[in-house]
């Protein structure tokens, strides 16, 4: 009986441990780095930028770019002065600018960069093998209103520059070693500024800046990362800000924790960007960097449209609305007048990601246990739906029969042991009944000796037909890892962000709309309580036989491919076991 009772606790410890891991979703830790120094920045006025060379080119840019705000140069007067002072003495030479708005394109493997050349900034960037709920590629550019874009340059307080609403002259081609190549020319009144990107064979961005006569500067990543929709909005694990690699730590940065600016010291800063569940924008400094300066911004509604962000200066507020969502931005601060860096622009994918050697692969969050499981397992999804079938619905399925048959031979040793265990049940009871009464002295207290003597006959039993308690309870403490690691999968892999099956189920890392999954789960798991062999007592199979509902309303909210994970498993174990008890019903029928 104690052992039964210990089988019934570890199971029960079991379901509170997956409870707490699966519903309760996990903060991300707090980013690290030096806090914030001086006084919060505030909003300046905004003033008329410097005009570029044709106005009517530049009016009729401006129009379709829409007007932007600008601030006050950072710093104070002598800073100032200074920058005056370096503009005169080093922009000396013939005025180079565009005559009128252009948009150059990157096209890469996995995207579509966009880019303009007012300002020389991206404007746009799609990844054609990833779609939104309206079947267009996903834009990782965020919607915005009067914010600089990526690779603009900001001052300290993350105000756009001057020569952010310049005209750049723009030349295109290729580089000695054949990569494609755009560079961005400016010369005039609002200083002296090249941007170099470069496409690589690896997909990444070379990025080179140089600013001059601009005063302190830094270049941008952000804010936000694409428009999240109405379904990003379901899921669990939504995760929206800032990531970086500093030493041998990755920190990630929640937009709550953030008041206005956060300051991240660029001593040992591997790479910094910014990151949602499923998608990252990065840049791997290659050069000297300073700092770093995460700055906060607001979500604000636009009616129609998709919401906007702008610079959370403290003074934002919405009727009705006590708290705006947020969002993040980074400004990546140059110890110098250059600043070089590769760009990883596009989708977390494991494989992708690991491959490059940044362990740009840790933001996805797939749990440092737990990834020794999770790689394989998405390893194999991905195979499967490569090579068998285009559905990663079915894909689960397979894989699930391929788990089952690698844990055949334990759960086949667990069976034997379980019917074992049931036969020798009543000379267990027999045993037990005979120390009834001598369990306890004259004045009830437990009587140590006869305790022990009852159960080294017990556990002589055990050995001598070669049985174990514990054996029946194997192949689900060895599911349960891969339950959690399929959970963690389903919520993080971009692989499986919107992956459709049957009917009803669109999105397999979203909850069964309707609940049938979970419901027939329940049912099989009730079907397989049934059938297995048990030696029990009655009130023990009766707390057993609640596993099924426990387990039914735990998986109401879980992904649907998980789900589906778990139901195909039992599915699977009912047909194991009643193969099981038709091969004893015919031995027990031959002899």
């Amino acid at each position: 009986m104690e052992n039964r009772r210990v089988l019934i606790a570890v199971l029960l410890s079991m379901v509170v441990i997956i409870a707490w891991q699966l519903l309760v979703q996990p903060v991300p830790p707090a980013g690290g780095g030096p806090e914030p120094s001086g006084e919060p920045f505030e909003a300046a006025p905004a003033e008329p930028a410097g005009q570029a060379a044709g106005p009517e080119a530049a009016a009729e840019a401006t129009e379709e770019r829409g007007p932007r705000p600008y601030g006050e140069p950072a710093g104070d007067e002598a800073s100032v002065a200074a920058g005056v002072a370096q503009s005169e003495a080093e922009l000396a030479g013939e005025p180079i600018v565009g005559e009128r708005e252009e948009r150059p394109v990157l096209e890469g493997k996995s995207f579509h960069a966009e880019f303009s050349s007012r300002g020389g900034e991206l404007v746009s960037l799609h990844l054609p093998g990833y779609l939104d709920p309206d079947g267009g590629p996903v834009e990782l550019v965020r919607s915005r209103q009067g914010e600089p874009y990526p690779f603009s340059l900001v001052d300290e307080r993350g105000l756009p520059l001057a020569v952010d609403d310049e005209l750049f002259a723009v030349e295109e081609g290729l580089t000695e070693t054949g990569d494609r190549m755009i560079e961005f020319r400016y010369r005039g009144p609002a200083g002296d500024v090249t941007k170099r990107f470069t496409l690589l064979p690896s997909d990444l961005v070379e990025v080179a800046v140089e600013a001059r006569g601009v005063g302190t500067w830094g270049m941008m990543l952000g804010p936000g990362l694409r428009n999240p929709t109405a379904r990003d909005e379901e899921r669990r694990f939504k995760y929206r800000g800032a990531v970086y690699l500093t030493g041998d730590e990755v920190e990630t940065v929640d937009p709550k924790e953030v008041e206005l600016q956060k300051v991240v010291s660029g001593a040992g800063l591997s790479w910094i960007g910014i990151e949602d569940t499923y998608f990252l924008s990065a840049l791997i400094p290659r050069g000297g960097v300073d700092r770093a300066v995460l700055r906060a911004y607001v979500v604000q509604p636009t009616g129609d449209g998709p919401p906007v962000v702008e610079l959370d200066t403290g003074a934002q507020a919405i009727e009705g609305e006590e708290e705006l969502r947020r969002e993040l931005g980074v400004a990546v601060m140059p110890e110098g007048a250059r600043l070089e860096a590769l760009a990883y622009l596009g989708a977390k994918d494991l494989e992708r990601l690991s491959g490059l050697g940044l362990r740009l692969n840790e933001t996805v969050r797939m749990g440092k246990m737990l990834r020794v499981l999770a790689r394989p397992l998405l390893g194999g999804l991905k195979w499967i739906y490569a090579n068998v079938v285009p559905n990663y619905g079915w894909a689960i399925v397979l894989m699930t029969v391929l788990i089952k048959l690698v844990l055949l031979p334990l759960t086949h040793k667990s069976y034997v042991s379980m019917q074992k265990m049931q036969e020798v049940a009543p000379r267990i009871k027999a045993i037990r009944s005979k120390y009834q009464g001598k369990l306890r002295d004259k004045k009830g207290r437990p009587d140590i000796e006869q305790q022990r003597k009852m159960n080294e006959e017990v556990q002589k039993l055990y050995r001598e037909e070669g049985v174990s308690p514990a054996g029946g309870c194997l192949p689900m403490l060895v599911q349960f890892p891969v339950l959690i690691a399929f959970y963690r999968l389903l919520s993080n892999a971009v692989e499986l962000r919107d992956a459709p099956w049957v009917l009803w189920i669109h999105d397999l890392s979203l909850h069964d709309p309707i609940y049938v999954l979970p419901i027939v789960m329940g049912a099989t798991q009730f079907l397989q309580q049934k059938l297995a062999p048990s030696a029990a007592e009655p009130m023990q199979r009766r707390m057993m036989m609640a596993m099924p509902v426990v387990f039914t309303f735990l998986f109401l909210g879980f992904p649907s491919g998980l789900v589906l994970y778990w139901l195909t498993n039992n599915v699977l174990t009912v047909i194991q076991q009643w193969v099981y008890q038709r091969l004893k019903a015919r031995a027990a029928a031959g002899g």
